[in-house]
């Protein structure tokens, strides 16, 4: 198969179809379908509705080099206190795997598929769909690696996981990278996992993660994309969670030049208990995307989702969220709210939650709102002394922690809180008035 950068305009470095070649012949089927696919639509334009209110003309012009070097970042100030398991994916492949594994839990690199177990070999690749995401089709072809995750049936670890997904930039040519995570949490499970996303310079990071939930198993997944102000990050979540199992999500946006987090979730069983909230926060020109789609595929689930926008500036936000009910899905109940909150005339936000629903006895809701600071409640604060700026981000912090307090691990949850304080501070606190 032949490529030319017209037709894949991010692909740089290794041939595709050569790495295709070189894989194992698991492998190799996945990468050649996802290398079709995306040489038959390519980068979405206006034209494709999921991706109307994100454009993507700037990733047009890059002509990126694959990421390669180090990177000197730590962890966020708020998470390094966390007590954790620590995994580092650099460039897209895992710098080193932990050797104090918590009972039942396994790590494998990503790095050489020949060398991968047999869980990996049946589930990656199968969760996600490159029919859905354009670059959910470029990472499956052009993954040189990330790590798998298991959790083990009855497995109970008490300290999460925490994965950093680190990326070299570059001062000339833009770099590219596409880790690939896999998480399977087997039967009766329960685990944490906190996922960081950071880098340095101009680049383009293109995460993809699956997750398997199975039969009453649990797993709390905070994600935190903090990338460095030059970045474009368009990342995929990709969950299918069996009967009686529980997922909590929470996305936290805070950083990048253009961001988008998209997370589909199948509900592929009877009695599960997902939700999927989240906080994007831009200032500076930023764009933030939080995209979601839930599939209610069977009886009796529950889906929760509540996502809040703070936008300074000349930035924009974005929230696309659907759900879908299918005939066989009774008793679904499903709540998805978008809010916004503006501070700035210059702001913009882009708001879309749609329900779709093809069972008669289910309960569902949807709303958005999108709105400025209260006068009054201003007023009240700066009548007690306290300066208009402080004020102002007293009660944006209050709207914030409100979402935040959603997530169920309280560790996980208060090093979230700091995170969104410090932004805060940053853009709200310390930035005067922006009406």
């Amino acid at each position: 198969m032949t490529i030319d950068a017209n037709t894949l305009p991010l692909v740089a470095g290794d041939d595709p179809a050569a790495l295709a070649a070189a894989s194992p012949d698991w492998l190799a089927t996945l990468r050649r379908a996802a290398l079709a696919r995306y040489g038959q639509v390519g980068l979405p334009g206006p034209r494709t509705e999921a991706w109307k209110f994100t454009g993507l003309n700037p990733l047009k012009a890059l002509q990126p080099v694959p990421a390669a070097g180090a990177v000197d970042l730590g962890l966020p100030e708020a998470l390094k206190a966390l007590e954790c398991v620590s995994i580092r994916v650099v460039n897209g492949r895992v710098e080193a795997l932990p050797s104090d594994l918590p009972a039942g839990v396994e790590v494998v690199s990503l790095g050489d598929p020949a060398a991968v177990p047999d869980w990996v070999r049946v589930t990656l690749g199968g969760v996600v769909s490159i029919e859905a995401s354009p670059f959910a089709a470029l990472n499956t072809a052009q993954f040189t690696g990330g790590v798998a995750i298991r959790v083990a049936r009855g497995a109970m670890p008490e300290a999460p996981i925490l994965l950093s997904l680190l990326q070299a930039g570059g001062d000339g040519p833009a770099t590219i990278a596409h880790p690939r995570v896999l998480v399977v949490v087997e039967e009766g499970a329960s685990a944490d996992l906190v996922t960081v996303h950071q880098g340095g310079g101009g680049y383009l990071a293109n995460p993809v993660t699956e997750i398997t939930v199975a039969e009453g198993a649990r797993l709390g997944h905070a994600m935190l994309q903090a990338e460095g102000p030059e970045a474009f990050h368009v990342a995929t979540t990709a969950l299918r969670l069996a009967g009686r199992a529980t997922y909590d999500g929470f996305v936290l946006a805070t950083g990048g030049r253009l961001a988008r987090h998209e997370v589909r979730a199948e509900l592929a069983g009877e009695h599960i208990e997902y939700s999927i909230n989240g906080v994007y926060l831009g200032a500076d020109g930023q764009h933030q995307d939080i995209t979601t789609f839930i599939d209610h595929a069977k009886p009796h689930g529950t889906s929760h989702e509540m996502v809040k926008g703070v936008l300074t500036g000349r930035s924009r936000g974005v929230f696309q969220g659907k759900i879908l009910v299918r005939p066989d899905a009774q008793k679904t109940d499903g709540f998805q709210m978008n809010r916004a909150l503006l501070l700035s005339r210059d702001a913009e936000v882009d708001s879309k939650p749609e329900l779709e629903i093809y069972a008669d006895d289910v309960k569902c809701s949807h709303g958005a709102t999108v709105g400025e600071l209260e006068d009054e409640q201003l007023f009240y604060l700066m009548a007690r002394g306290i300066p208009r700026a402080r004020a102002r981000a007293m009660l944006v912090e209050a709207y914030v922690q409100e979402a935040i307090a959603l997530i169920g691990r309280a560790p996980v949850r208060d090093a979230f809180a700091a995170v969104a304080a410090a932004w805060l501070d940053r853009h709200v606190a310390g930035a005067g008035t922006e009406d």
